[in-house]
């Protein structure tokens, strides 16, 4: 299987594609952990 290389020549690091993948699931994960703690004192 053969993957075209599509990345700009001379670019390193994170795209803007990665920076924002990081960025929402990062907020998710900080949101929902508040309530995931809450509930588990909650139930157990």
């Amino acid at each position: 299987m053969h993957f075209e290389n599509k990345s700009i020549p001379g670019q390193q690091g994170f795209s803007t594609e990665d920076i924002l993948w990081a960025v929402g699931i990062w907020s998710v994960i900080l949101t929902l952990s508040p309530v995931v703690v809450f509930y588990v004192l909650m139930v157990a």
